[in-house]
This record gives structure tokens, sequence and C-alpha cells, in this order.
């Protein structure tokens, strides 16, 4: 096979040639990009000690070793057959002018439910496979225009359907949890997780409709951000529920998750939703990156959110401790906290399951770029992995749009009540934040899907449009990684960054995992 040829199927599939046809300098790269950060790569870029070309070709052998190979991660669905083409142009561009952006040469993942005009778009389904939009989601324009390549296209559970797992038709196979290769990696956003987690890009880009930026990065020891709603663009992005579907960066550290932040953040014109910024978006998310936020801060434990029967006991300790570490840096620490009459409420909240309009809206502004069009011819096609068809079944029964459904009148309702109820108890104990394990549970094992999961995001953050934020608190089981979730007031991102900065290094929780280590130079 040629050098050119391999390239140009790395745009389709992913194999370990995608990494071939280079230089013995350059199959040997000095830098070593485990654990590296945002301000590593541009510092060496500056130094003249690391080129755009060598950085991509680092992270292009790493995925060859460690995705299909070795402990077969299975994140990526596919590679950017172009990636060293625009690490060549990016190289070319410094010689001249220096970073071209903030994210000048980062390379990230990004989630199979982004559009990218080109590279297939497929949401984790076999019916859409070879469908390349006719534009970039708004997040990925702006990614490319901060100067980041799009390394590869990640994993997901099926149209983002499932918090547990990240299986897919498009990708044979579950993503495994590089900590433990026989757990999962939560969902949807599992692959993008994963192959952070795994040094296998620097960044990623995820989306969250109850869970899905949050839970795998707390399963794989990362930063997740889940933005107030309306502060980020889901233009362009295959929708699940828009009522609750966000967007945002998945990363090791909160600096780096902050500065990917930066960038995608703001107002869209093809998202209506984010006219709501306006007014709401600071300058320069980074200010607040502050190691002694805590100081001062009031922290309220939201036991609604996590404590129940099945809450795992090692969990408890590790979140217990993450308290304490945050009251040594000088933070209050009000336990417990709760929101009255919420157990009653929930029970009165209606049912809505908007996905059939919302998912044809999507499919039809594909137009015959995209091999399906509705929701029914989906189903028609049989093109989707088998533990998804009742889902897409029950999802097609739907008859009543949205707009006409009492069931979802009911669950706008109950969104209000609930931002109402938690901006009450908040400003009643003039708390700063709400913090929660964002797990009850550890990761389970691959195919368990009858002991308690322990998911604790579904209900806070999305049914209110508040932010949160998930850090590393630990480990249980000696290496299975939890994750720290904070909840703060709409457009409170830069108190939240704060104090999961400031809590992270205080912490340094985070540490990479054994079955993906630096390669040998």
């Amino acid at each position: 096979m040629t050098y050119r040829r391999s390239r140009a199927l790395c745009a389709l599939i992913l194999v370990p040639a995608c990494a071939g046809g280079q230089t013995p300098a350059e199959r040997r790269p000095s830098f070593d990009v485990t654990e590296t950060t945002i301000a590593d790569i541009h510092a060496a870029l500056r130094a003249g000690t690391l080129t755009c070309r060598a950085l991509v070709n680092a992270y292009l052998q790493r995925i060859a070793a460690f995705d299909r190979n070795g402990p077969a991660i299975n994140s990526l669905i596919l590679v950017n057959g172009a990636a060293l083409t625009v690490a060549d142009s990016l190289d070319r561009r410094m010689m001249t002018g220096g970073l071209v952006g903030p994210l000048h040469c980062i390379p990230v993942i990004v989630k199979d439910n982004f559009e990218t005009n080109d590279l297939q778009t497929t949401a984790g389904s076999l019916a859409l496979q070879g469908m390349v939009p006719r534009q970039d989601a708004f997040m990925v324009h702006r990614i490319r225009d901060a100067g980041a390549i799009v390394l590869a296209k990640a994993n997901m559970a099926e149209f983002a359907f499932t918090p547990y797992e990240t299986v897919s038709s498009i990708l044979p196979g579950y993503t495994k949890n590089p900590y433990a290769l026989d757990r999962v990696t939560a969902g949807s956003s599992g692959g993008t997780a994963a192959a952070v987690a795994a040094s296998l890009g620097e960044v990623g880009l995820g989306t969250d409709t109850g869970n899905s930026i949050r839970g795998p990065s707390a399963h794989q020891a990362l930063v997740g951000i889940r933005s107030t709603m309306g502060l980020t663009s889901r233009d362009g992005i295959a929708p699940l529920n828009l009522a609750s579907d966000i967007a945002g960066p998945i990363a090791r550290t909160v600096s780096d998750a902050v500065a990917v932040f930066q960038v995608v953040a703001g107002e869209d014109a093809g998202d209506s939703v984010t006219a709501r910024s306006r007014g709401h978006r600071p300058a320069d998310f980074a200010t607040a990156l502050r190691r002694e936020a805590l100081k001062g801060a009031r922290i309220g434990v939201l036991h609604q959110a996590y404590d129940r029967d099945t809450t795992d006991p090692e969990v408890v300790r590790v979140f217990n401790t993450a308290l304490d570490d945050m009251r040594r840096q000088g933070a209050t620490i009000v336990d417990p906290v709760a929101v009255a009459g919420l157990e009653q409420r929930m029970r009165t909240a209606g049912g809505c399951n908007p996905f059939k309009w919302e998912i044809n809206d999507w499919l039809a502004r594909q137009g015959d770029r995209a091999p399906v069009h509705t929701l029914a011819e989906v189903i028609a096609s049989r093109r989707f992995h088998p533990s998804i068809q009742m889902r897409l079944e029950t999802a097609q029964m739907d008859t009543m749009p949205p707009s006409r459904n009492p069931g979802c009148a009911s669950r706008d309702q109950f969104r209000a009540w609930l931002r109402t109820g938690v901006t009450a108890v908040m400003d009643s104990l003039a708390l700063d934040a709400l913090v929660y394990p964002t797990w009850s549970n550890p990761p389970r094992l691959i195919g368990d899907l009858n002991t308690p999961h322990g998911d604790n995001s579904q209900l806070f953050s999305p049914s209110t449009g508040f932010p949160a934020i998930t850090v590393p608190m630990g480990y249980t089981r000696g290496q299975l990684p939890a994750g720290l979730q904070m909840l703060g007031r709409a457009w409170s991102e830069p108190t939240l960054i704060g104090f999961a900065y400031s809590y992270e290094q205080a912490t340094q929780h985070r540490h990479p995992p054994a079955s993906t280590p630096p390669l040998r130079q």
C-alpha cells in the first residue's frame, strides 16, 4: 500500500498505517505527549523544540499502538487522514507569524455527533455511514479557527441514547475504560473521554444531555464542563433532546478544559438559545483559574443528588475526603442541603420524548448527503445496534409534537420550579456552589446492566439549565476513578472554574492509566 493511499484510507477507517510513511526521526518523536497540556505544547513550539508535525505524529503513533492494538481501547471511529497535512500548514504559518490562535496545533478528539465537513458524521449509527455534512458544527468551526486539528472522530453510545456504556453499530465492540479494560467508560461521550484519558489526543469535545460529558469524565479521571443552557451552541450536532442538550470540553486538566471552553462558548445565530448569553460571557474565563478560589467559599452538600441505599461506601469515603480537602483550602462546607418538596414534585412531572421530531429535522437538513432522512427510514434500514431498537421504535410511535404534548408542558413546569428551588436554597444559605459525587458507584463491568449504576448527573444540571463541572476526586478499588461534581447558579461558570481549579491544584488526583504508558523512544 502506498503512503498516499494509506492516508486516504485513514479518513474512512482507523489503521496502523496512518502513522506510517514518516522519516525515522518522525517515527521517534522526542516530545512525550502523555499527560501533556496545551501550555506545554505551545511552550515547546515557541522554543523550537517541537513541530506541529512531530506532535501530531506522536499522537498517531499512540493511536496505532493502543486503540486497535495492545489494550485495544476501541475509542475512535476514524482518524483524520489529513491531520499531518494540516500540521505542516500550521508549521509554515508558525515560521512566519507565530501561533495562529489559542489552540494552535492542538489535536482534538471530536465525538461523532458533531458535524465535520471533511469527515463522516454518523452519531454512531451504520444508518448514517458515509455521511459527510456540508459544514462544520459551530464548535468545530470555532476550534479550527483557533488553530486546532480535528485528529479523530470518537465512538459514542449510538444516537447518544445511554449514559451507561459506549457501544455503537458504526464501530464493532465496546469502548474500554483505560483504567480497567473490563470496565465501561460511561456514555455517551465515552469514546472521547477514553481517548483523552489515554493521551490519544490532547483534549476532546463531547455532548451532555443528562450525563455524557460529566459521567465519562468522572469514569476516566478527567475534567468535564457542562455550561449554563445558552452559553454554548448546539448548532451542527445531532440532537437527542434539545431541552437539555449541551456540548463542551473534556480534558485532563481544568486549565485545558477552560482553554477549549474559552474558544467554544458564545452566541451563535445558528442556535437561538445562545441569545440568552448576552451580557453573561466574561472576556476571559482563564482569569478564574486561581489556586486560592476556595478560600472563603460556602459549599453545600446536596445529598438528594447521590445519597441512596445502593451508594458505594468507597465512593462516599472518597467524597468525604474531598470535602475535607476543600475545608483545608478555606471553604465552609454546609452539610446537608436539600431542595424542599423535590421528591413530591418529581412524582408529578410529565414525560416528554422529542427525539423523533428533532432527529427528523436534523436529518432533513442534511439533504442528499444523508443515506436516510427520517427516524422511520433509520428503523427500516436495520442498520443500528440491537440494543437501541426499542428506543427507536418507541420514539417513532410518538404522534404528538412536543409543542402540543401535555407531558412536555409538565416537564417544562417542573424545570422552572426546580430552577427556583435550587436558587432559593442557595440564596437562603449564602452558598456559592453545591457538590456531590458525579457517580455514586464505580464504573461497571462491561456488559453489566444489572448492578447499581450510580449516575447522579441526570437531574439537577440538565433540568435547571445551570452549569456543572466534574473534576477527579480519587479512586475506588485502587484504580477506578471517581469524580467530584460542582453545580452552580446560572452563568456562574467563573466561580465553578475557580473552585475546580483550586481543588485540582491542591489534590492532584489525576494520574495516567497504566494500560497506555509512554511509548519507547
